[in-house]
């Protein structure tokens, strides 16, 4: 059976949106392909539930630097010395599953492959410093030009990929993301009403979940609550940046301090009963690779309003509702549309839904097992 190599890095060290998608390939992939032998090449681990998980698993391996040099200095090694490891260990097939392989990743004879998920730095680069943006042009172009197939996770990436790099669409295979089995899981009264508990959820509310950075654009959203016609609060979850001052801001200069719900330290198993309970998820982010919090919220059986352009319509299918995201007036008219009709949020809900099908994880780790083995 193929063996299959792995950059886990961000499997083991992110809990965001690399992290998850990262963690769902290697799971997804022991799950339906249990005989594939798997190699997760990381720098460390840290403790948690991820690797509890995978330790007990056969056939897959967990290779961290072990020499002296590659313990010091860990970049070397995720840059060079794993390719060594994939020729000593006979690998097949080196995924980098991050936007990135090892720079001298051709002395590797197996199949090469990539996944890209964004070119946000090229396509918004006030948002990221010349360092930075350097940084990951060399690398990402690098990326593709080293690999024999390159995975874009939307159709919105692989046209990305050919415009800014000039990489030919044969090389480029669109393979979308899933969302972990937790969502697809019955909670308990129990446990919702834990969580309801916990966070102090009101009986109503609009949702956000992603990073407080300016791309992702909250702020419209709490602007829009100036035109929306009940009380309705918003919660919010994400990790906080720079930006979430200028939301505070907003929120103070307008007083609105009462509309407005942030938590913290929400986990993975709770974060599910808060996208169900909620009224609407809306996600007003700029530009994404995918946006898997749709996703999230379409399983969740929660209605969607989010951005009319980019890969957004991907990612929502055809009843999801789209509204310019820099236009709160607009925003406000869809939440208020939403919000007056139980029987409109319950029909996007059923065929939200019944899209999401189309991004389930056996079907996900078809399309990849069939671009590893060709």
């Amino acid at each position: 059976m193929v063996k299959i190599a792995f950059d886990a890095k961000r499997a083991f060290l992110n809990n965001s949106g690399l992290g998850n998608y990262s963690r769902t390939i290697i799971k997804s992939l022991h799950f339906f392909y249990p005989n594939v032998q798997q190699i997760l090449f990381t720098p460390k681990t840290n403790e948690g539930n991820f690797v509890s998980e995978i330790s007990k698993l056969p056939n897959i391996e967990i290779n961290k630097p072990t020499q002296f040099i590659d313990s010091k200095f860990k970049s070397y090694w995720r840059s060079y010395s794993i390719t060594k490891q994939l020729i000593k260990n006979n690998v097949d097939v080196y995924h980098g599953l991050s936007n990135e392989l090892p720079i001298n990743i051709k002395q590797f004879k197996g199949k090469k492959i990539v996944t890209i998920h964004d070119l946000i730095f090229l396509r918004y680069p006030h948002l990221y410093s010349f360092i930075d943006r350097t940084i990951y042009r060399k690398k990402f172009y690098a990326a593709c030009k080293n690999a024999d197939v390159i995975i874009a996770i939307s159709e919105e990436t692989k046209n990305d990929i050919i415009d800014f790099f000039n990489i030919s669409p044969e090389k480029i295979k669109v393979v979308y993301q899933s969302c972990d089995d937790v969502y697809y899981k019955t909670n308990s009264e129990q446990e919702i009403e834990e969580v309801v508990n916990q966070f102090s959820l009101p009986e109503n509310y609009l949702l956000y979940v992603g990073t407080i950075e300016e791309r992702k654009n909250l702020l419209t959203i709490i602007k829009s609550l100036k035109e929306v016609d009940s009380l309705i609060p918003l919660v919010v979850i994400g990790k906080k940046t720079d930006y979430y001052k200028t939301v505070l801001n907003y929120i103070s200069e307008n007083k609105l301090n009462n509309r407005i719900l942030f938590l913290e330290n929400v986990s993975n198993e709770q974060l599910p009963i808060i996208y169900k309970k909620a009224a609407v998820f809306i996600y007003p982010s700029i530009f994404e690779g995918f946006g898997i919090p749709i996703l999230e919220a379409l399983v969740s059986k929660t209605p969607v309003i989010t951005n009319n352009s980019g890969c957004f319509p991907e990612a929502g299918g055809p009843n999801t509702i789209y509204v310019d995201p820099l236009d709160s007036k607009k925003m406000a008219q869809k939440i208020n549309q939403l919000l007056q009709s139980e029987s409109l949020r319950n029909e996007i809900a059923e065929h939200g839904y019944i899209y999401a099908e189309k991004f389930k994880k056996e079907i996900i780790a078809k399309q990849l097992m069939s671009i590893y083995t060709s």
